[in-house]
């Protein structure tokens, strides 16, 4: 049996610009650099968390 891999696709609405440290963090282990910035990554229970983390700055685009 095949398993599929669930894709995620986010985009960075917010600014870390006045956020703490640990913030900044998070957007850069997702891979987000700036305002508008997207990522696709594997909708994993890591990914999630970090989303669920900084979810005032991202938006999920699609799933």
């Amino acid at each position: 049996m095949i398993k599929v891999k669930k894709m995620i696709k986010i985009r960075q609405i917010g600014s870390a610009i006045r956020r703490n440290k640990r913030q900044l963090m998070y957007l850069q282990s997702l891979g987000l650099k700036r305002i508008g910035s997207e990522k696709i990554l594997e909708a994993n229970d890591c990914v999630l968390k970090l989303i669920a983390k900084v979810r005032h700055m991202v938006k999920i685009v699609s799933e």
